[in-house]
Parts: structure tokens; sequence; C-alpha cells
């Protein structure tokens, strides 16, 4: 078959890429009431920053940015991408069109010819992916769209996508609840590469689902659809726990990403962060810029937002403390989040599940032992 030639960016060979930024992430909340999930920080920058650095390893020059919610801070942060080593383009989504409409919605910023590759991101996705491999899987195989898969131990909250002994995709199953449906521990780990031409034909302006309309159809029709299988991080970080979870590895180089903003150990110090001598930061634990921890304050497996103060003798893990958050004096935090700009008193005990929103006030000593939102 023949290909049509690829597009020259600034005399580079292109390679294109979507990357769908358009979650609101509504599990995230109340982080996400500020910012759009892929522009929380995970180790001291936001997550689209990450998977932009690590498509350009592998090649990519130009990405396209799904937006929906919050569009303008994607553009604000990133311009037209010179900064970060690509180009990039912006296109909004104006009304839901779920994961193939989004896809479909960028097309007119696409600049690759019709047999070209496009590579798609899902913007929830910290992953070690090989994606110069996984192109390189797909150019061998001639094939129209090329998944990368992992594997996990329980499959029932992903979509399985089993595999003959060539790498041909044989079926897609979402979500399977009974012993028998699970036919395969490999799952959509939400990164594909289409040719160009079978993006065009995803039916426009209106909803439609790639997991359980597009892909489907494709094989159906007879398209080479070929999993790739990498088993190496991966990671969805649509929950706290997860984000928390996600921002320590990249930390400890657990994770791989070129754009962690410092050396790979047990803690990043953001610049104009304060940090006294005697307080303890460990497992992964990210300090923003210009926030405060006193003396004696422990702090482990945390991410602490820009400007977020920690007082004497807190103890802080698992947990996420908003921009601007006041935690007071020996007060203990395990597996909580804590909005922009909320003020939790001293000598107070919240533990997992707790999620404080921003602004909200806690008194000094109000709290002991809870489980209960704030």
């Amino acid at each position: 078959m023949r290909r049509s030639p690829a597009p020259i960016w600034q005399g580079v060979h292109v390679l294109e890429a979507v990357m769908l930024v358009g979650g609101k992430g509504t599990r995230l909340r109340p982080l996400t009431i500020s910012a759009p999930k892929p522009m929380l920080p995970v180790a001291g920058v936001p997550v689209t920053e990450h998977q932009i650095a690590r498509a350009r390893e592998a090649g990519v020059t130009r990405i396209v940015l799904g937006t929906s919610y919050r569009a303008e801070v994607f553009a604000e942060y990133f311009g037209d991408g010179e900064g970060f080593g690509v180009e990039l383009k912006y296109v909004v989504e104006k009304v839901p069109l779920g994961t193939g409409g989004a896809i479909r919605n960028v097309v007119s910023a696409l600049e690759s010819g019709p047999d070209d590759p496009v590579i798609i991101f899902n913007g929830d996705v910290l992953a070690g992916l090989d994606i110069a491999a996984l192109v390189q899987a797909w150019r061998d195989a001639n094939a129209d769209v090329a998944l990368y898969l992992t594997r996990v131990e329980d499959p029932r909250a992903f979509g399985l996508v089993p595999t003959d002994s060539s790498g041909n995709v044989t079926a897609f199953l979402e979500k399977p609840q009974t012993p028998e449906e699970i036919v395969t521990d490999q799952i959509n780990a939400g990164c594909y590469v289409f040719r160009r031409s079978l993006i065009d034909q995803i039916p426009a302006d209106r909803p439609v689902s790639v997991e359980r309309e597009t892909f489907p159809q494709l094989l159906e029709a007879g398209a080479k659809v070929i999993g790739f299988v990498d088993d190496g991080y991966w990671l969805d970080l649509g929950t706290p726990l997860a984000f928390v979870q996600g921002s320590k590895d990249l930390v400890r180089g657990i994770a791989p990403s070129p754009a962690v903003p410092g050396e790979i150990g047990e803690s990043l110090t953001l610049p104009g962060a304060q940090v006294a001598a005697d307080a303890t930061l460990a497992g992964g634990t990210v300090i923003g810029r210009d926030a405060r921890v006193a003396a004696g304050a422990q702090v482990t497996g945390t991410v602490v937002f820009d400007g977020a103060q920690i007082a004497e003798d807190a103890v802080i893990t698992d947990s996420v403390i908003g921009k601007g958050a006041v935690i007071g004096q020996r007060t203990i935090l395990t597996g909580v989040v804590v909005g922009d700009g909320a003020n939790i008193g001293s000598d107070n005990e919240l533990l997992e599940g707790v999620r404080v929103f921003p602004s909200a006030v806690i008194p000094a000593d109000a709290i002991r032992n809870s489980s209960d939102q704030s």
C-alpha cells in the first residue's frame, strides 16, 4: 500500500499526536474545582507536561490537545509548545462527545496524510510505555490501529482486549463481571496509534465511544487491529489515592518522565519553598513553590501544592494539600485531600477518605479520627 509522505514542521519529520485532556476529573474533586485534572501538578508539573515530554522523547513533534473543561488554562501554560520542544495546537470540545467523538473532533487540526500514524493519548494515564516501539509495531504489522495493552490482576473495572498468537485483537469486552467473562488479563491502557484516514471515518458531531463503538466496528469491517503489550509502569490517575501514588512514583523514579523538575529521590522541593532543617520529607513527597514546612513537621508521600503552609509538628501522610492551604500545629492527616485555601486548625486528626473543600475552615481541636467529608 502506498503511503503519503509525512508532513514537515520546521524541517523536521513530523510524528503527530493527539492528547485528550477534556475531562472534568469529578473523582478528584475538590482538586479539580480550580483546575482540570490534566493540569494538576504531579511531581511538580502538570500531568500533561509529563505526557508531552515523553511523547517528544519518542519523536513526536506536533501535538493537538483536545480540550473542554477550563480549556483556556492549557494555552495559558503551554502556549504554542515552543518552550516544550513541540508544536501545539488546541481544539475545544464544546459538548461532551465521548472518547471516539473527542478524537474525531480534532480532525480539523491534524496535518498527517491519510496513511500516516497518529498517536492518541488519554490524559488520565501515567505510563512507562515505549511509545516509539508502539508506533514501530503499527508500522511492522501494516496495521490500521495499534492499541497499548497492559496486564492487571483484577480486570473487572477495565475493558478486556484478547489477542491471538500473532498479536491481532480478537474482541473488545467491556468490564466483565463473571469469571467466565474474564478471558484475558490484558486491558486497554489508553494509548493508540490510528491510521489517519480511520479518524476521518469516525462519525462527527455526536457522542461516540471508541471502546464500545469504533473499535468493535473496525473489527467487524475487517480492519487490522493489533495489541501491543507493555508490562512497564501504568497508572490511571483518576482517584485521589492514585494521584498521590503517581506523584510519589515520579519523584522516586519508579514512573519515568524527563519533565520531573529536580533530582530523583525521596522528596522534591520546588523553587521558593521553605523547609525547616528539622522537618522530615520522605516517601516521594513534593513541596510546591513558595510553600512552607515548619519545624518538626513530618510529611510523607504527600503532594503539597504551591503556597501551602504546614505548621510545627504536623504529621501528614499520603495526602494532597491544595494551593495556599494551612495545616495547623500537631494536626495529623492520613489519606486526606485538602482543597485550595482551606484552613485546618491545630490538633485535629483526619483519616482516609476525608475531602476538605476549598476555603473551608476547621477550628483547632475540632475533629478526631474522622472519616467524614468536610
